[in-house]
């Protein structure tokens, strides 16, 4: 687990960054495809409220025609919701965003 004071510090840098290059959802959005690859940090990202700054962040991202940090904000939450399915135990195996559910197959016909 995560430690309090880890996410503090976190919160903490964010907040106190004077980068004014990068626009805050697109922080955001890279903050969590970064997540993506480390289970710490994205329980982290998760606990730090991050899903809801990730959902804003693809909002203000598409408001401003920004489509390709868009649409790497949606491909990060639908990892983090696959994340959640996994850790829920669900029957359904997902790789690379396809379910065992949606498999035409011929062997799932059978």
């Amino acid at each position: 687990m995560v430690s309090t004071a880890a996410v503090k510090r976190a919160l903490s840098a964010l907040a106190s960054r004077t980068d004014t290059a990068t626009r805050p959802s697109v922080a955001v959005i890279d903050e969590a495809e970064a997540a993506r690859g480390d289970l710490r940090r994205a329980a982290a990202f998760v606990d730090a409220d991050g899903l809801d700054r990730l959902d804003d962040a693809i909002g203000a991202a598409e408001r401003a025609g920004d489509e390709a940090d868009a649409e790497r904000g949606r491909e990060a939450r639908a990892a983090f919701r696959r994340f959640r399915e996994a850790a829920a135990g669900s029957d359904v195996r997902i790789v690379d965003g396809w379910s065992d559910e949606n498999d035409e197959s011929d062997e799932r016909r059978r």
